[in-house]
């Protein structure tokens, strides 16, 4: 469910009421955790951050000339997602993520290869979201994705 946006402050005011407040703090949390050097954006009808083209002018494979993705907020239909294409691409930040998450959440971790969905939003373990945002610089995400996914 893609929700058209033209701004950050556009899009939240447009996800139901009862969500708002949570996702403004999960907005909040991983935009005061994050490592300097990503942007704020509107993409792919989400909330993100990602590599300005000022920083990494390759800019995303899939989509040349856009800036290269990184994190994802969405409000969809049943659930808060969380994407962290990090996660996606280095195996190891994806087991540190899984074995902590039991530790700052009592529900079931629903997770696909980057998204992460908060179905209760009553348990949405912000700690933890603001210890993993810490944990990828722009440095290295742009090598990461690099030897991942660029061609």
């Amino acid at each position: 469910m893609q929700i058209p946006a033209v701004s950050i402050e556009d899009y939240i005011s447009k996800i139901p009421e009862e969500r708002q407040e949570i996702f403004k703090k999960i907005f909040d949390t991983i935009n005061d955790n994050l490592p300097k050097g990503f942007t704020n954006n509107i993409s792919y009808g989400m909330v993100g951050w990602a590599v300005p083209l000022e920083t990494y002018p390759a800019g995303y494979h899939c989509t040349p000339g856009s800036p290269l993705p990184f994190m994802s907020l969405a409000s969809q239909k049943n659930f808060i997602a969380f994407y962290h294409m990090g996660m996606y691409a280095k195996p190891e930040l994806l087991n540190w993520f899984t074995e902590e998450f039991p530790k700052h959440s009592k529900r079931k971790l629903d997770m696909g290869k980057s998204c992460v969905r908060f179905k209760k939003m009553d348990d949405i373990p912000l700690e933890l979201i603001a210890e993993l945002s810490k944990k990828m610089t722009v440095e290295d995400w742009i090598n990461t994705y690099e030897s991942n996914f660029k061609k």
